[in-house]
């Protein structure tokens, strides 16, 4: 580029409005539901394993679509799976909000609702990230850093308007909440259809699967994308719930307070990176970032003053900005010619760890809820079992961001030269 300038041509900004609006969708379809857990607990008998198993279906299904869309993306093209994944997650948000009613067994109605508006994040997952990497301009790790932020902007945005929504309608109106949001992946197809794009980058220019997997700094990667899923999603999944059953704190006062404020603290780390990013070392910024998240989870889960266990939730929020943009970064800068391939891999691993993390929390609060040593504790400290159980089931979570920093060590510790 000609006199040192890095702007995108001007073309290419309404395919950043896109992109920027396809991780809010995102954000409503990995976000809405935690948001409504209570509701589902209370009016349809649904238990804390059951409503894991729904954190579980939702990114299992985007990990299944992951896979797939390594092998038919590039077939069809960007345009046509974009418009795919507009129309799934449409339709899965309209079920979310008639389904339950409407079957005589609402877990089920649940269920598909979940199934069909996952198809869609995961194909946005794989799609937008290589699509914003493609575009003309320097600095990609603060591009793509910037890119996530509108996750996490678009998490604030679905928390605060959801949570002020229920708490002045009441929670009979709920299903109302999903329908509206549909409205949102509606919006953004009729950008999709006109948007630019960057030309497929040529075979010949691409790395294959085969060569990636060989790979020690690549598998390492996609470790850190699990680790990253894991730890973010934890916290963000469960912290609603958390926060009223855990803490006792009211439901408006907890979701403004701990999921909320998580999604703040992220969007501004990412932001922050976004615009001054270049100025730091990658792998250096995520170790911090690892060992600030180990710090968190501990403040969460065993502070005995449900503010400061509130502050742990959203200082992780901070934590966990920059772990799943700057591994994809990282992967990008080692593999430029990585493509939908390697982008959607990492949005496989990425995604099982957003399955595993949270599934597994909800797994052990179960369990640990009928363990002895559970049962004791609760008695002994005056905490409700159920509080005591969430507690044990987010310290198992603390497991992936020392995993992410283990393999962040071993990294910096390998000479790059020769992978």
């Amino acid at each position: 580029m000609s006199g040192g300038k890095t702007a995108r041509p001007s073309p290419y900004r309404r395919t950043l409005f896109a992109c920027y609006c396809g991780y809010g969708i995102q954000a409503v379809i990995n976000n809405l539901a935690p948001l409504l857990f209570v509701v589902f607990q209370d009016r349809f008998a649904v238990s804390l394993e059951e409503i894991g198993r729904l954190i579980l279906i939702n990114f299992g299904t985007q990990l299944i679509v992951d896979w797939l869309a390594i092998r038919f993306v590039d077939r069809i093209g960007y345009r046509k799976a974009l418009v795919i994944a507009h129309v799934f997650s449409a339709v899965g948000l309209l079920c979310l909000g008639l389904l339950p009613m409407a079957l005589p067994f609402p877990y089920v109605g649940l269920v598909i609702a979940v199934m069909v508006y996952a198809v869609g994040g995961g194909l946005i997952e794989v799609l937008i990230s290589p699509i914003v990497d493609s575009l003309p301009g320097d600095a990609k790790a603060s591009a793509m850093s910037l890119l996530h932020s509108f996750y996490c902007w678009g998490q604030v945005v679905v928390i605060l308007l959801t949570t002020l929504g229920l708490h002045f309608s009441g929670t009979g109106l709920w299903w109302l909440f999903p329908v509206l949001w549909a409205l949102l992946p509606l919006f953004n197809l009729t950008q999709v259809l006109t948007m630019p794009l960057m030309p497929p980058l040529p075979e010949e220019e691409k790395t294959p699967l085969k060569k990636l997997f060989t790979s020690r700094i690549f598998l390492t990667a996609l470790l850190l994308m699990l680790c990253a899923g894991a730890a973010e999603l934890a916290m963000s999944q469960w912290s609603s719930l958390f926060a009223e059953k855990g803490l006792r704190v009211p439901k408006m006062i907890g979701d403004l307070l701990g999921p909320c404020l998580f999604a703040v603290l992220m969007g501004l780390g990412r932001t922050a990176y976004g615009f001054w990013g270049h100025k730091l070392r990658l792998k250096n910024a995520l170790t911090v970032s690892a060992l600030f998240c180990i710090a968190c989870y501990a403040l969460t889960v065993f502070s005995s003053n449900p503010f400061l266990s509130l502050l742990g939730c959203a200082l992780c929020g901070l934590s966990v900005s920059l772990m799943w943009p700057g591994t994809l970064s990282l992967a990008s800068e080692k593999y430029p010619g990585g493509g939908t391939a390697m982008f959607g891999m990492m949005a496989l691993t990425g995604d099982l760890g957003a399955s595993i993390g949270p599934w597994l929390s909800g797994l052990v609060s179960d369990m640990a809820q009928k363990t002895d040593a559970v049962v004791r504790w609760a008695a002994d400290s005056g905490l409700g079992l159920e509080q005591c159980g969430l507690k044990v089931g987010l310290a198992v979570a603390i497991l992936f961001p020392l995993l992410m920093l283990i393999g962040l060590l071993c990294l910096k510790s390998k000479k790059e030269k020769g992978d």
